[in-house]
C-alpha cells in the first residue's frame, strides 16, 4: 500500500508542475506580445520544457516585456 501512496504523491507533484508551467508560460508569452495561447500550448504540450522555450522567446517590439521590462512594476 505504501508503494501506491508514493506513486500517487509523485503524480500529484507532476500534475502541479504541469499546470504551473502552463499558467506561467501563458503569462510570459502574453507579456512578450505573443498572446497567452502560445504559452498555454507550449506549457500544456511540453510541460516544463515548454516553459523554458517560452522564456527563451524574444519580446516583440512594443510588448509589455520590452516597454516595462521583464519584471512588472507593482501597482499601488
Amino acid at each position: 500500500m505504501t508503494v501506491l501512496a508514493l506513486i500517487g504523491a509523485q503524480g500529484l507533484y507532476l500534475l502541479f508542475a504541469w499546470l504551473l508551467s502552463a499558467a506561467i508560460g501563458a503569462w510570459l508569452a502574453e507579456r512578450k506580445g505573443y498572446g497567452e495561447r502560445v504559452g498555454l500550448t507550449f506549457g500544456l504540450l511540453l510541460s516544463v520544457v515548454g516553459l523554458l522555450l517560452v522564456a527563451l522567446l524574444p519580446g516583440r517590439p512594443g510588448s509589455r516585456w520590452k516597454v516595462e521590462g521583464p519584471i512588472p512594476k507593482r501597482r499601488h
